[in-house]
C-alpha cells in the first residue's frame, strides 16, 4: 500500500483500514479469500491442501488462535492478509465459521501451534502443515511428528542469529521478513530463494518441491533479479 515509514498514524490507519477492508478482529471477518501474493506462506499451504501435498493446515486467526483448516480458501482467507499476530480474543463469529471442534481453545483463542499440531494428529491427518513463529515450537513439533509434519517459519522480524538458526534447521520453507540473521544465513545454507523484496527460502527437499509446485502453478520462471529487502533488517 506504499508505506514508505512507519508512524503511530501509519499503524492507525493500517489496522483500521484491514477492519474495514476483511473485518479484522470483528464479528464480520471474511473467512475466505482469494490468493493475496504468489509465494506467501498461507498461498503456499493453501495450494498444498488443494493439490492433497498436505492433508491439512495449523493455523492462526484473529478471533479464533490456533485451528487446524482442511479447506484450501479457508487456509487463505485466515492467513493471506494477517501478518504477526501475537495475541487474539475469541469471536464467536469466527470461531464458528471455523468449527469449534477445529480450533485449539474456543473459549480463550490462544495461539498455541505444538498443540494444534497434535490436535491435527489426533484428528487423523498424517500430512500436516504448521506455521511456526518461534524456534522452540518448530524443535518439539518435529520431534513429535517428524515427516509427517511440514513447518512454515513465519514472522522473523527481529529474531536473534540462535532462534533463526533453530527455525532452519527444523522449519522446510522460512519466511524472511526483515530478519537480517535469517537473510544471511539462508543464503549460507544454500536454501532456494523465491522472491526478491520479502522472499520465502526453501530448506528441505519438501520445501523446494512445494515452491517447485508453486512456480509451475504460477507459470513463473524463479528468475535471479536485484534484491530490495525490506530496510533496515533488524
Amino acid at each position: 500500500r506504499g508505506i514508505e515509514k512507519i508512524t503511530r498514524d501509519i499503524v492507525r490507519n493500517n489496522i483500521e483500514f484491514r477492519i474495514n477492508d476483511f473485518g479484522m478482529c470483528t464479528p464480520d471477518r471474511k473467512m475466505r479469500m482469494r490468493d493475496f501474493l504468489s509465494f506467501g506462506v498461507s498461498e503456499l499451504m493453501g495450494m498444498c491442501v488443494s493439490k492433497g501435498i498436505l492433508d491439512c493446515a495449523v493455523v492462526v486467526c484473529d478471533g479464533a488462535g490456533t485451528a487446524v483448516i482442511d479447506e484450501p480458501d479457508l487456509v487463505q482467507g485466515i492467513g493471506g492478509r494477517i501478518s504477526g499476530l501475537m495475541e487474539t480474543s475469541p469471536v464467536l463469529t469466527v470461531i464458528d465459521a471455523i468449527g469449534r471442534d477445529r480450533v485449539v481453545d474456543p473459549e480463550t483463542a490462544r495461539i498455541d501451534q505444538v498443540a494444534g499440531g497434535r490436535m491435527a494428529w489426533d484428528m487423523g491427518y498424517r500430512k500436516i502443515g504448521v506455521t511456526v513463529a518461534k524456534g522452540n515450537d518448530a524443535a518439539l513439533l518435529r520431534k513429535e511428528l517428524g515427516d509427517h509434519v511440514v513447518l512454515f517459519g513465519v514472522h522473523t522480524s527481529g529474531l536473534d542469529e540462535n532462534e533463526s538458526k533453530v527455525l532452519l534447521d527444523n522449519c522446510d520453507v522460512v519466511t524472511a521478513c526483515a530478519s537480517k540473521h535469517l537473510w544471511k544465513m539462508a543464503k549460507e545454507e544454500g536454501a532456494m530463494q523465491v522472491g526478491t523484496k520479502v522472499p520465502v527460502f526453501a530448506v528441505t527437499h519438501v520445501g523446494k518441491d512445494i515452491c517447485a509446485v508453486r512456480i509451475e502453478q504460477m507459470d513463473l520462471k524463479n528468475k535471479s533479479g536485484p534484491e530490495d529487502p525490506p530496510r533496515p533488517l533488524i
